[in-house]
């Protein structure tokens, strides 16, 4: 509902309306790694329905308000991303971990810790963003970092970075859970020029640092 009101108004104003889309769309994917033309392979009544399809829709109207209303659009799928400012307790996967190693609690890894992801620092994404609605290219494009990480090695280097002595609690995984996640992002580089700078071990210190400020501040603020 929100990306329809935001299309109507862009209508109604003549701007450039962009949307940050998800590699979520992909859902579970059976090609590796994702390209923009592979559509997907996405259970339409899971646990994760709500967020997978509520994207592909948002995609289908941006593209029904190019195509019907010459709005001008632009796509972005965005894959993981981490970095300062982020909500201590959101949920995705590096701010867990970040949290959970300097609280000093064990990391905690959903199923066999075998599934991937490819992590993106915050400002590589701003930097695709912004050559995205620069330029005169609709997409989609995927906008992630290749690199690629299971869980238990994205743990090991939250470990390298905060404390070695940090443990791994496994849980059972959660519905759906994607077994893969890396973007070919071929596209950005020869059509945006675009490609992330940041590897994973320069990113995260910077996320640390900010992590590490805030969760002692809290705890002061507990009187711990």
């Amino acid at each position: 509902m929100g990306t329809l009101n935001m299309l109507g108004l862009a209508k109604r104003v003549g701007a450039r309306f962009l949307l940050t889309s998800t590699s979520e769309v992909y859902g579970d994917p059976l090609q590796h790694p994702q390209k923009e033309t592979y559509w997907g392979n996405v259970n339409p009544i899971g646990e994760r329905s709500c967020y997978d399809e509520g994207k592909r829709t948002a995609e289908t109207l941006t593209m029904d308000y190019h195509r019907g209303a010459d709005v001008e659009v632009r796509i972005a799928r965005i894959f993981n991303t981490y970095g300062p400012r982020m909500c201590l307790d959101d949920g995705r996967v590096v701010s867990n971990f970040v949290a959970q190693a300097i609280r000093k609690q064990p990391m905690t890894v959903y199923g066999d810790g075998k599934q991937t992801r490819s992590f993106q620092y915050v400002s590589d994404l701003v930097d695709g963003l912004v050559a995205l609605m620069e330029g005169e290219h609709i997409g989609p494009f995927n906008l992630g970092n290749p690199g690629e990480f299971t869980m238990l090695e994205l743990a090991e280097v939250v470990k390298d970075t905060i404390d070695l002595s940090a443990t791994i609690e496994y849980k059972p995984n959660t519905a759906d859970d994607p077994h893969m996640r890396k973007p070919d992002i071929s596209k950005a580089k020869e059509l945006l020029n675009w490609e992330p700078k940041i590897p994973l071990r320069e990113g995260l210190p910077l996320m640390v640092n900010d992590f590490r400020n805030r969760i002692l501040n809290e705890d002061e603020g507990k009187g711990a």
